[in-house]
């Protein structure tokens, strides 16, 4: 039902039609409070500490997903190639816990949630998750202080959290009916409004997620990988699923149906599809509820899944974005460290 809800809602965004106007008075509402927010950190009553390392921001202003997860995954494996010291923070959305911890790759995905789980697991970087951003950099970084580039899974609101680069991921269905929550998917007003106390200017560098970019925008590609994985590490070819007959496919991430698509796209006969809310976490569900199929998920489900269904194959979601981004991520890093080393108070 939550889900039903959710893909009637994100239909609902993308034009104006009249059961959206009720809404408008709350969406007025939370713009005013956006507003305000914003002003405490431009007056100075509310302090933004520039941190003694690099802050890179992934993140998106339209609500549901739009690539953040493997993009932060590109961006970690570009920087550690060029021999750069990386770590990852995260609020780690959907866990139970409320402390500021370092994400083990065996971590309970409850204490540290599905995504920080998953970038640990993938990235081979130090990842910490906590409530506030800014008190998991201080931890990251008293734990690893050689760490010269930090970035950070989804945070384009948080004004507390300076940044030096900004990566917004924008979808294919764009900015929808341009409105802000919940009359329309904005998290904020767009174009976006400076920030300089937090380093925020308009976003930095725009990535659209599957579909064609525009000028000033960089193209994102997402396919599957080639090697679908089961708890216990064993793998296969997705061809080799082709004759499955029995094949069911389970997605608890906000766009369910273009992980269908793309893994009929790739020869699989689905008999059947389970799209559930982002995060879903599987309480309460056992295997026999999820039916006599050989069962797909993603890699971020499989987190959840596993526990009652070791043998579900996890296939992995990548993304092949532009060389022209990876230049540019790395001209805007350059003039970030550049601009700390001319400053009275660079580092």
């Amino acid at each position: 039902m939550r889900s039903l809800a959710t893909r009637l809602l994100l239909r609902a965004w993308q034009g104006r039609s009249a059961w959206i106007w009720p809404l408008l008075p709350v969406a007025w509402l939370y713009g005013l409070i956006l507003h305000l927010r914003r002003a405490l950190f431009a007056l100075g009553w509310r302090k933004v500490e520039r941190p003694t390392v690099c802050v890179v921001v992934v993140g998106n202003v339209v609500a549901g997903g739009a690539g953040k997860t493997p993009t932060v995954l590109s961006v970690v494996e570009h920087l550690c190639a060029q021999v750069q010291a990386v770590g990852i923070i995260s609020k780690g959305y959907g866990r139970s816990e409320t402390t500021t911890q370092k994400v083990l790759l065996d971590a309970p995905v409850q204490t540290v949630g599905d995504e920080a789980l998953l970038l640990a697991q993938r990235s081979g970087v130090p990842v910490f998750v906590g409530p506030s951003r800014q008190r998991s950099l201080q931890a990251l970084l008293s734990a690893y202080p050689q760490t010269r580039i930090v970035v950070c899974d989804d945070g384009l609101q948080d004004y507390s959290l300076y940044r030096d680069v900004e990566i917004c991921m924008l979808h294919e269905d764009g900015l929808g009916n341009g409105l802000l929550l919940p009359a329309g998917p904005l998290r904020e007003p767009w174009p976006r409004q400076s920030l300089q106390c937090a380093g925020v200017n308009d976003a930095h560098l725009l990535i659209v997620s599957s579909g064609p970019a525009t000028s000033g925008q960089f193209a994102t590609r997402r396919h599957l990988g080639p090697l679908a994985r089961r708890a216990d590490g064993s793998t296969c070819t997705l061809s080799s699923l082709q004759a499955d007959p029995a094949l069911k496919a389970i997605a608890g991430i906000a766009r369910p149906a273009q992980f269908f698509a793309m893994l009929q796209a790739a020869g699989l006969n689905l008999a059947a599809q389970e799209a559930l809310p982002d995060h879903a976490d599987f309480q309460g569900r056992t295997r026999a509820s999820l039916g006599p199929y050989t069962l797909l998920c993603t890699e971020k489900d499989a987190t959840k899944l596993w526990a009652i269904a070791p043998e579900a194959w996890a296939v992995p979601l990548e993304q092949t974005l532009d060389t022209d981004f990876y230049a540019a991520l790395d001209a805007r890093i350059a003039a970030a460290w550049a601009g700390r080393l001319s400053s009275p108070h660079g580092h």
